[in-house]
């Protein structure tokens, strides 16, 4: 199997885990700042063990000058954005939380085209425009976009997952280290309000932090073997799951704005994930 064709692979298995994850994160009953540290901690729990076992901890104390790094991927991508996304979905819908954060690929290109030099063509413009037209009637309904608080803080929330992406592809771990620490370091950091405000605990959060210690070990493990771009637009179409997910658990409805929203954000991703990673000239 070609690096291209695994790094893939992974990525679709990722788009599963992510139509079930804003589900979960709906139905947290608890204050959804205790509910996204808990979760890191969790996933970070899960995570050591085997990274102790395959003996990747060891590259830690070999090269120490890249924690600094893995500081900053915890506290974009998990710190903040995770605040973002577990307080945009209690606020909007499960079902605008997984179709508005898709919008991480229109952040993905430009970070990717101007923080990493990732080659992005024509198609994967169209792909993009196809996105931006797809939040627009989700957001919208068919009327002027007026966004509500959640809607904005999750279409802020795939902002801070990119830069948080943008460092760990530059972090000289192995992906299962990154995610380990990215959990850790965005745990610890969130833990310090939540003490503050006060604690609360749900079993939900023990689920959610498994969903996040696969993903994210998934995840770094395909950006490492194709680009951020081509990965993150891979990704896309896993609102299709949270729709289905959400008629039947949460009871949402779900408009035909939604689905033709849906549909273009699906067929931009299609057309990009036929793209070859490479770099610009």
């Amino acid at each position: 199997m070609s690096r291209e064709t695994k790094g893939t692979l992974l990525a679709f298995m990722v788009l599963i885990l992510l139509g079930i994850e804003p589900v979960v994160i709906k139905a947290n009953p608890v204050n959804p700042l205790s509910f996204a540290s808990l979760s890191a901690l969790f996933a970070s729990l899960f995570l050591w063990p085997v990274l102790m076992a395959r003996g990747h901890a060891r590259e830690i104390l070999e090269k120490p000058e890249e924690l600094k790094k893995a500081f900053l991927t915890g506290l974009f991508a998990t710190a903040i954005a995770y605040s973002l996304f577990t307080y945009g979905t209690r606020l909007s819908s499960a079902v605008n939380s997984a179709i508005l954060t898709r919008f991480e690929v229109f952040y993905s290109f430009l970070i990717s085209w101007l923080l990493l030099r990732e080659r992005i063509t024509g198609r994967a413009v169209v792909s993009a425009l196809a996105l931006i037209v797809g939040v627009f009637l989700v957001v919208g309904q068919g009327k002027r976009p007026e966004l509500m608080k959640g809607d904005f803080l999750l279409l802020l929330t795939p902002l801070f997952w990119q830069l948080g992406h943008a460092v760990a592809k530059r972090t000289a771990y192995k992906p299962l280290t990154i995610a380990t620490l990215r959990n850790t370091f965005g745990g610890l950091i969130l833990l310090v309000p939540v003490l503050l405000k006060g604690f609360a605990f749900t079993g939900l959060a023990l689920a959610e932090g498994l969903i996040i210690a696969l993903t994210q070990s998934l995840w770094y493990s395909a950006i490492a073997r194709i680009n951020l771009s081509k990965a993150t637009a891979i990704l896309t179409p896993a609102p299709a799951l949270t729709v289905l997910l959400s008629i039947a658990v949460l009871r949402e409805s779900v408009t035909p704005h939604h689905i033709a929203g849906l549909t273009l954000i699906t067929a931009g991703t299609l057309l990009v994930s036929r793209e070859e990673s490479g770099v610009k000239e």
